[in-house]
Parts: structure tokens; C-alpha cells; sequence
């Protein structure tokens, strides 16, 4: 659920693309939507809301969340700055590499992999699992960027567009299903063992 709320400033995103060339009017402001640049505004101020009703909501915060943030008002501040879609364009493919290096490199590196220790203290699971789960996300990690890139190197912006918006919800729900995949068996065999006398 909480992957599916993160998902809200892309939609926004989405939303604002296509009402490339229409005039917002309120009072005596007008604003005409400028295609991916305005887009891109409406994503920066609505990750930018995210974390603060995060913060408020919850008492914490996600470093996630805060690392997608930073990845959002970065680049995106470069796609305004410059006028150039590129940069945005490729955010999701340098955030997903990064967290696929960050991730590979916690099987290495502590007695944990980084999966574990977000999850660790929900569910026990064997060390094996553990790493398992943590190759898939890498995985997945990979595909999603590498793919971002293709997509946006080889049609057109719109098509990028809508691939972001239909790709991100549909990987992500991908990702929790095989991860689920995964954990389930484990899960089942633990409530099998706590139920017998």
C-alpha cells in the first residue's frame, strides 16, 4: 500500500502531461500547461507535499522516500533550469541503478542485507531467503531503469510518458508479488510449526 501511495506524484505527473496546452485560470493567475515541464513542476511540489504529510502524519521519515525526493528535486530541477526533458528522463534510470549497486552491495557488506533489515523485524526468515529477495529486487532494480532508458531513447515523449505511468504501478506490483512469491512458503511453514503441539 505504501509503494502505491509513493506512486501519487507520478500520476499527478501523468495528469498534468496530458493537459499539455490547456490555460489554468485562477482569479486573475493564469498558467497554460507546458507539456513535460510543467508536468515535472507538478511532480517536484507534490513529492516535495509527500514528505512533509509523511512526516506529520507518521512522526518519521523514510529514507526512500527522502532519497526518491531528492532524486525528484534534482533532476527535475535540472529539466526546468535547462529546458531539457532529459534530465527527468533519466532519473528513474540513475535512481534505480543506484539502488541496485546499493543493494547488491549490502549482501556484502554486515551480517544483513539491506531487505532484511527493512523487513527483518516483521518477519523471520532464513538467511537464504533473505537473499534471495534481495537478487530479486536488484533485479528488478535493473530492469526497470534499463528499460526506462530504451523507452525514452526510442519513442516519443508521450509514448515515455504513459510508459512511466503504467509501468511504474504495474512493476511494482510485480515486485510484491514475487516477493511474496518468496516470503510465502517460509511464512506458512513457521505458522505450521507455532500450530503443532
Amino acid at each position: 500500500m505504501k509503494q502505491l501511495i509513493e506512486l501519487l506524484p507520478l500520476v499527478l505527473f501523468f495528469v498534468v502531461y496530458q493537459m499539455d496546452g490547456k490555460t489554468l485560470s485562477v482569479g486573475d493567475w493564469q498558467h497554460t500547461i507546458d507539456g513535460i515541464f510543467s508536468a515535472t513542476a507538478a511532480m517536484m511540489v507534490a513529492t516535495a507535499i509527500q514528505v512533509v504529510v509523511t512526516r506529520l502524519v507518521t512522526g518519521e521519515l523514510d529514507k526512500r522516500l527522502l532519497w526518491t525526493a531528492a532524486a525528484v528535486l534534482v533532476f527535475g530541477g535540472a529539466t526546468l533550469l535547462f529546458r531539457d526533458e532529459r534530465f527527468i528522463q533519466w532519473k528513474p534510470t540513475v535512481f534505480n541503478g543506484a539502488l541496485a549497486l546499493i543493494f547488491a552491495g549490502s549482501q556484502f557488506i554486515g551480517e544483513k542485507n539491506l531487505v532484511e533489515r527493512l523487513m527483518g523485524s516483521q518477519i523471520a526468515l532464513p538467511r537464504k531467503i533473505w537473499a534471495r529477495v534481495c537478487w530479486l529486487w536488484c533485479a528488478h532494480f535493473c530492469v526497470v531503469g534499463t528499460l526506462n532508458i530504451v523507452i525514452a531513447y526510442r519513442y516519443s515523449e508521450a509514448t515515455w510518458v504513459s510508459y512511466k505511468m503504467y509501468s511504474a504501478i504495474g512493476f511494482t506490483l510485480v515486485l510484491m508479488v514475487l516477493t511474496a512469491a518468496l516470503i510465502g512458503p517460509h511464512l506458512k511453514r513457521d505458522m505450521a510449526t507455532e500450530d503443532s503441539p
